[in-house]
């Protein structure tokens, strides 16, 4: 196998209800029906990679139920190599509970089951896959001790470790991890909490990059949405323009961006390039319903870059 895209991370199933707004403290509303998707944020950064027709193999753990049967089915259907997934004996597999309003915003609750056994043991079982891959993608569904192992293996190797710290911890990331960390990729909420900086529109964005930098991150990406990504290395930035789509569902959008950011880098592209693969690629999500069945194929991402917007 060429030199895959690496995902050590989290495995949902996401349950999703589509009301046409979120209900407030006490208050009961109606939606028209239950979705069941497969999810979890390592998982859907696994398959928005591979539907750009990029290797990719997953490290992670479900349990011993229908749910992980489940989950382990969509991920090979994708052509994603499962052999690094491994399954609890006891805990149940991770379940992602997610409102989405008539806006297309999200609001999500997790219940992290076989995730919280992903542990530096089980990261180091898979040192020779982790130093054989060409990127390392990285999330914070999983225990904050197994990516920092993770990405410790991976930056000893030479392979890019690409992180996007969801959900953000209100307290600093350890030290090892951010020093391993090739790129970290916030959107503007969690680089708020990572740095305490407001990040409202695109001064406060470059604010909290140069605060993430100053914490030892060698380059920060932050995501606004449709407002674009802002790009900060070396002490100089570079503003990317958003895609113009319909938004419909934004959850996974920024899963969406890392895989499509990974399978860019992957073949070589230079990094202003793969932020460039990596937005489209989120653009793409948006426009549909769930997590993994709304990531984009590799056709209709060139078509996205070649015009900017989404095609009638």
């Amino acid at each position: 196998m060429d030199r895959p895209v690496l995902v050590v991370g989290s495995l949902n199933l996401d349950l999703v209800v589509t009301p046409a707004r979120a209900p407030a403290a006490g208050e009961t509303v109606f939606a028209p029906r239950l979705d069941q998707f497969p999810g979890g944020k390592g998982g859907n950064q696994a398959v928005a990679a591979a539907r750009l027709s990029t290797p990719v193999v997953m490290v992670g753990r479900v349990g011993p139920d229908a749910f992980g049967d489940r989950l382990l089915e969509s991920l090979r259907a994708d052509g994603i190599a499962t052999h690094a997934v491994s399954r609890s004996a006891t805990a149940g597999t991770g379940t992602a509970v997610i409102t989405v309003d008539a806006t297309g915003q999200n609001r999500i609750v997790v219940v992290p089951g076989a995730n919280a056994e992903v542990t530096p043991e089980v990261v180091e079982a898979h040192d020779g896959l982790i130093a054989s891959a060409s990127v390392l993608l990285l999330q914070l569904e999983v225990p904050m001790e197994a990516c920092q192992r993770a990405a410790e293996l991976a930056a000893a190797a030479g392979v890019p470790v690409i992180l996007d710290p969801a959900p953000a911890p209100a307290e600093p990331l350890p030290r090892r991890l951010r020093e391993s960390t090739w790129l970290v990729t916030p959107n503007e909420t969690e680089a708020a909490t990572l740095t305490g900086v407001a990040v409202e529109g695109r001064r406060g964005a470059e604010e909290a990059a140069r605060a993430l930098a100053d914490q030892g991150f060698r380059q920060v990406l932050i995501k606004l949405g449709g407002e674009g990504a802002y790009l900060y290395r070396d002490g100089t930035g570079a503003w990317f323009d958003a895609f113009a789509v319909k938004v419909v569902d934004t959850t996974a959008a920024g899963d969406a961006f890392a895989g499509g950011l990974a399978a860019a880098l992957h073949r070589g592209m230079a990094l202003e390039e793969a932020v460039r693969w990596g937005m489209a690629a989120g653009a793409l999500a948006v426009t549909r319903a769930g997590a993994q069945p709304a990531m984009g194929t590799l056709e209709e991402l060139k078509a996205l870059l070649e015009t900017g917007r989404q095609q009638a």
